[in-house]
């Protein structure tokens, strides 16, 4: 990982949380899994009742902590606080402000642990050797193919996207002055990749307006990635407390009791 927050994830934790030797990401399982699992999950909520929608979600918190277990302690912790701010952003969001809606008008159980995926696997992309070498490229590839899309979704497109495109400019800014910037080139993807996914399925439906019916929002916003920076923000300046927070307790746990 060449930036900051990618290289003080990594070292501490051995060989497991170390980058692939093999520079490709597609043989880390983070990236193979979730590029699986999260679609499968999406498709099968199509026709999915509460109670099932229930079991996609056990499955996904299975399968994500499976895939943290490889990886550093300090991974784990800023796995763990994306998944807490994205719990209380989609609560915020959906039930409370309908800025966007689920099929079943909640949110399912398997959208926390899927934000949990997503993140990992943007971070499993932007540590890639394979990304690594080409990240100027990428980084200009990702600046040009967001702002056309999110240009034809705030210009052309019948529902204008104004939300996408204060989105793309959150993007810009990361890419710009964040410490993660393969990380936002693997958000970019994954996000995109699951928001059209999504909305085409009917998973979830962004509606016309902001609550103040100010804001134009497309289905699905084009910008959505830059999202997953201000998510990467919190667990960078978070992910280390609750790191310390946690080796405390654990090492409370095992301190031998009074005699």
């Amino acid at each position: 990982m060449s930036t900051d927050v990618l290289s003080r994830s990594l070292p501490a934790a051995g060989a497991r949380g170390a980058v692939r030797a093999s520079g490709r990401a597609a043989l880390d399982p983070p990236v193979a899994v979730t590029m699986t699992w999260v679609p499968l999950v999406l498709l099968l909520d199509r026709s999915a009742g509460i109670w099932e929608q229930r079991l996609l979600g056990v499955g996904t918190w299975l399968i994500l902590l499976a895939l943290v277990r490889r990886e550093a302690p300090l991974v784990r912790a800023q796995v763990a606080v994306v998944v807490l701010f994205a719990t209380a952003v989609e609560y915020t969001f959906s039930p409370l402000l309908q800025v966007y809606v689920y099929r079943l008008d909640n949110v399912p159980a398997f959208v926390p642990p899927g934000h949990g995926l997503v993140y990992l696997c943007a971070l499993a992309m932007g540590r890639s050797a394979w990304v690594r070498r080409r990240l100027r490229v990428l980084v200009v590839a990702t600046v040009l193919v967001g702002g056309a899309y999110a240009g034809w979704g705030l210009f052309v497109h019948s529902r204008p996207d104004a939300l996408g495109a204060f989105w793309y400019l959150c993007l810009l800014g990361f890419l710009c002055w964040g410490r993660s910037r393969p990380l936002y080139v693997g958000a970019f993807v994954v996000v995109t990749y699951l928001e059209l996914l999504g909305t085409w399925l009917g998973t979830w439906e962004w509606q016309t307006h902001d609550p103040t019916g100010l804001v134009t929002i497309g289905n699905p916003p084009s910008g959505a990635a830059g999202g997953y920076g201000w998510f990467d923000l919190a667990a960078v300046l978070a992910g280390p407390a609750v790191l310390a927070a946690a080796t405390r307790v654990a090492a409370a746990g095992r301190a031998p009791g009074p005699h």
